[in-house]
């Protein structure tokens, strides 16, 4: 095999006669055109208002206070650079495929398959994500209704066996079972209420199924049925959120802004893979090039009109909410209603469930119209079988590839735990946003590369990308001094809680009661000797002193050595490349705006754990297997090339 044949690229003419040709093949067919400018708008108001602001906002607002706005602009403005990025592209290349299509165009068939394969991910695990929370705000809608389903047909089978396990453990230190967290009691109840086959518990989301199937029928209908549904549920949930900040802003108390980052900046910060998810779906906006009236003009304006849109109401909705109460009670998964519900404005808690469970239909609408069409560009070249390029006769969509992916989003679905797929989507957009920022640089002194009609703004970063590298080193040991020297210097770090409680056994565990009956005997019977309730009401010098005299091994109460510095490998990877791309700025004159684009989608998969690494790089080397066995084989490009 040559090498070099794992980097052969196509042409933007070659791509676009390409579509031409099976647009008159008869076997593959030509997609409708039917969307203009506020119909990919109205779609990318339709991917980003969904979970995001009904659900992951409340965790990112707990952990950031309300400075978690300045999280969500910096969201938009990587996100804003990027869309830079795939407006340039989508402007030259007009055609189905998003980033699958412009790697080809920029780095090769190989890069091409891994981008296409992550962005497989990224639309299937997103719809996951999106059917698991749909899944809870449906069923407790039904709750609100008065029918109740068991919880075993309402939960994935890996937060119930988890939240058994850690309620066993809680209870076991002391703490009863109406005090532990409603999630963790909704998980032991579905887990021990569950029939079983064997050692084996029936768990499944039935409701995440049931709304995949449907949306999964729509997109096979056709591209007209579908704007028509996505432009009456962004109509209908921007009403909504319109109404929740109208009646919102007159209970907010200014007294809850401050502190406006009581946690700091890393508390900011652990809110990344969240608020990051929440921008998720502009990029989805690129795969309908094909079947809009004017792409080269009206994809561009989409996209940015969408992200300007989604910022200025995510930054107010945030700011309502972390006025209305305190920033540390937002940790639930319906914030929206949670604080309504508190202010005993059970009407409005109604009403914002009900518009919940039409936004996050509208996202799996455009995820779910977004991903056969990747499969369907993948096929066309022939890295994928034929059968997924086909278009149906009468609907005008690549039919085959929307029932598949209807089964590969549904299956897991049924099974999978929302932290999981909410992370590992995340990391498979950044990487295409990645990938995309980087195409447009790798491209921008190439001439014999025809040009769309929108072009990236040119800002010649030679000098800028070193200087900011500069003030951010200057800015980590000023400002984050503390921080910056315990990453560098890998300092042991103290568990919180949670962690130590549920990591000791059950003979541990009597005896750190009876540590701390006889350390702190009032404090430790005020808490109704439940270990974790106690430690978690110590103040942080408290805190430190008492986990240091816990009579248990340190690796329970510190994480260190190794196991510590895994977990910032991914940071040291950011930093690595971070100096090598001010050198190639400095030798290459680059242009700022996806550069910056590039290093901002970069830090924020730095932030994500480790685990979301290896996740991802296990999904990248099952891509790789797939295509050295069959793609690399059936290339058209391939036999064009020979």
């Amino acid at each position: 095999m040559n090498f070099n044949s794992l980097f052969r690229k196509k042409s933007v003419n070659d791509i676009l006669a390409q579509v031409d040709k099976d647009c008159a093949d008869d076997a593959h067919g030509a997609l409708g055109k039917h969307l203009g400018v506020r119909d990919l708008a109205a779609f990318g108001i339709a991917a980003i208002i969904g979970a995001g602001i009904f659900s992951t906002i409340g965790k990112a607002s707990a952990d950031g206070g309300p400075a978690v706005i300045l999280l969500f602009l910096f969201t938009a403005i990587a996100c804003g650079f990027a869309a830079f990025a795939y407006a340039e592209f989508s402007s030259m290349v007009p055609v189905s495929g998003s980033a699958y299509t412009y790697s080809y165009v920029a780095f090769g068939e190989l890069i091409a398959w891994i981008i296409g394969w992550a962005l497989i991910m990224e639309y299937g695990i997103g719809n996951i994500t999106v059917a698991i929370s749909w899944s809870d705000y449906f069923t407790g809608l039904l709750e609100s209704g008065g029918i109740h389903l068991p919880h075993w047909v309402q939960m994935d089978y890996l937060t119930a066996s988890k939240g058994f396990d850690q309620a066993t453990a809680l209870m076991a230190s002391g703490k009863t079972f109406e005090n532990l967290d409603g999630g963790i009691q909704s998980a032991y109840t579905a887990w021990t209420t569950s029939p079983t086959i064997g050692p084996l518990h029936i768990i499944a989301d039935i409701p995440a199924l049931g709304i995949i199937i449907f949306i999964t029928w729509l997109v096979y209908r056709g591209m007209k049925e579908s704007r028509n549904a996505a432009n009456l549920m962004v109509l209908i949930k921007l009403c909504i959120i319109l109404l929740v900040i109208a009646v919102g802003v007159f209970y907010v108390d200014t007294d809850n802004w401050n502190p406006f980052a009581p946690n700091g900046i890393g508390g900011v910060l652990k809110g990344v893979s969240a608020v990051f998810f929440a921008y998720i779906g502009f990029d989805a906006i690129s795969t309908t090039a094909e079947e809009c009236r004017n792409p080269q003009r009206d994809l561009p304006r989409g996209m940015m009109w969408a992200i300007i849109i989604c910022t200025v109401l995510y930054i107010i909705i945030a700011l309502v909410l972390t006025g209305m109460v305190s920033y540390n009670e937002l940790n639930v998964g319906d914030p929206l209603a949670f604080v309504f519900q508190k202010l005993n404005l059970k009407w409005m808690s109604g009403i914002i469930a009900v518009s919940a469970v039409v936004a996050m239909a509208s996202v799996l609408l455009v995820f779910q119209m977004g991903q056969p069409r990747i499969w369907m560009s993948m096929s066309r070249d022939g890295l994928l079988p034929k059968r997924f390029s086909k278009i149906h006769p009468k609907y005008k969509t690549p039919s085959f590839a929307t029932i598949v992916v209807g089964f590969v989003v549904a299956v897991p679905a049924l099974f999978m735990n929302l932290t999981m797929v909410t992370d590992l989507c995340s990391i498979g957009t950044l990487f295409a946003f990645v990938l995309v920022c980087a195409g447009v640089l790798v491209l921008q002194n190439k001439k014999d590369i025809p040009r769309g009609k929108f072009k990236t703004p040119y800002v010649n970063a030679k000098f800028i990308m070193p200087l900011l590298l500069v003030i951010g080193i200057v800015l980590s040991f000023t400002l984050n001094k503390e921080s910056t020297v315990a990453f560098l210097t890998n300092e042991r770090h103290m568990n919180d809680a949670s962690t130590i409680v549920t990591s000791l056994s059950p003979d541990e565990i009597e005896t750190t009661k009876s540590h701390l009956m006889h350390s702190d005997s009032a404090a430790f019977v005020a808490s109704g000797a439940d270990v974790e309730t106690y430690m978690s009401g110590l103040n942080d010098e408290k805190y430190s002193s008492t986990v240091q005299s816990l009579p248990v091994n340190d690796d329970i109460k510190y994480e260190s050595g190794l196991s510590l510095f895994k977990h910032k490998i991914p940071m040291w990877i950011f930093i690595m490349i971070s100096f090598l791309l001010a050198i190639w700025a400095f030798r290459a004159n680059l242009s700022l705006i996806p550069l910056l684009g590039l290093v901002s989608c970069l830090y924020m998969m730095a932030e994500l754990g480790v685990s979301n690494w290896i996740g991802f790089g296990i999904w990248l080397l099952v891509g790789l297997v797939i295509y050295f066995g069959y793609s690399q084989k059936n290339s058209k490009l391939k036999h064009k090339t020979n």
